[in-house]
This record gives structure tokens, C-alpha cells and sequence, in this order.
């Protein structure tokens, strides 16, 4: 049987789901959306997701609680772990009128993928990685995996208007996820914590 880890890039992700208007899409089940992107003879061992919580900027409560109340809901999934970056202060500029604000980026991401990547690769638990992104960044971690170890595959699996020519070259294998998967893998309305609470889909994500 082929061993399968899949690595969400958690951002990437979601931005290629927004860039296509896929609101209705983002109470989505990982797990699910693992399992259905396997092939015959693949078994799924584990899914990593990768993100950083939003910083409040006195404007995005309400996105800070929906993100709150997703990641729990992802909480109470099986075989998945939820790795964090941060996020750092960054001054913009308009080039136009020349105004300036301070912005925030997210950090660590990259870096949290490529090391869980390495160490899995070295520990031997996987066959197959499942790499859930589009981002460029990522062509290093994935060359040396594959050069290390050629008996591993790594599969990009590309979201929605996310691609990059040198990410995919360097892999084994790629694929666009299609709107059918993300459709038949999502959460139920009301999820239900360890302690009893229900967490439920937000309103605008449906």
C-alpha cells in the first residue's frame, strides 16, 4: 500500500479559493478533501496544515472569529495537525500619492512546509507527499526531496489559479484540484467539540 501525507498550504489555499469566488467553499473538511484526492492503492497516514492566525487591525474581528471557529472545527478532525507562523508589522507605500501605513505579511509558512516535508522524508513516513500549493518558495525543499529520495513521489496538487512552472517541474507529478472535490468535502453545518460546544458554519460561507 502507498503511504500518503498530504501539506496544506493553508494560504495559498485559500487565496486561490477567493480568487475564484469559492466562498461556499471554505468550511472545508481537509481530511475529506485528503481522501478524495488519493488514488487506488493509496492510504492516507496523515495531513498537515499549515497557516497563521489573523492579527487584529481594529477593522477584522469578524474574520478573526471565523478563522477561530474554523481552525477548531478542524480541531476535532483525525489524523491532521495545524502548524502556525506569525505574522510581522510592514510599511506600505502608495506609489501614486505617496501614503503610507503600516501592513502585516505572513511569515513561516514556507518554512514550517519545507521542514515537516524533510523530516517526514527522513523518517520514512510517507511514499507519497501531497503538497496542497502553488507557491514558488517551495521548489527548493521539494528538488532535495526528490533527489534524495527517488523512491518518494511528490505530488503538487494545484488550487484554484495557483501554479508555478519551476514548483511543478521540480516535483514528481501534478494535478489542479477540481471544484467537485472541494464541493464533496466539507464540513457539516454544526461540528461538535471535544467539550460538548457546536461550532457553526459562518454565516457568509455559504
Amino acid at each position: 500500500m502507498n503511504r500518503v501525507m498530504v501539506y496544506v498550504d493553508g494560504f495559498n489555499l485559500y487565496f486561490g479559493l477567493r480568487s475564484k469566488g469559492w466562498k461556499k467553499h471554505y468550511w472545508l473538511d481537509l481530511r475529506a478533501l485528503a481522501l478524495a484526492l488519493l488514488k487506488p492503492g493509496q492510504t492516507l497516514v496523515g495531513v498537515h496544515y499549515f497557516t497563521s492566525r489573523i492579527r487584529a487591525n481594529g477593522c477584522n474581528v469578524t474574520d478573526m472569529q471565523r478563522q477561530t471557529t474554523y481552525l477548531e472545527a478542524l480541531g476535532t478532525l483525525s489524523d491532521l495537525r495545524t502548524h502556525f507562523g506569525h505574522y510581522l508589522e510592514k510599511p506600505r507605500q502608495c506609489r501614486q500619492c505617496g501614503a503610507q501605513w503600516m501592513d502585516y505579511e505572513e511569515k513561516m509558512t514556507d518554512v514550517n512546509i519545507a521542514v515537516q516535508l524533510l523530516a517526514d522524508a527522513f523518517e520514512d513516513r510517507f511514499d507519497t507527499a501531497l503538497l496542497v500549493s502553488g507557491d514558488s518558495d517551495l521548489t527548493t525543499p521539494v528538488s532535495q526531496v526528490c533527489a534524495r529520495f527517488p523512491r518518494k513521489r511528490i505530488v503538487i496538487a494545484l488550487p484554484p489559479k495557483r501554479r508555478s512552472h519551476q514548483l511543478i517541474q521540480a516535483a514528481s507529478g501534478h494535478f489542479i484540484i477540481n471544484e467537485t472535490a472541494f464541493r464533496h468535502s466539507q464540513l457539516p453545518v454544526q461540528v461538535r467539540r471535544a467539550d460538548g460546544f457546536i461550532l457553526h458554519r459562518p454565516a457568509t460561507w455559504r
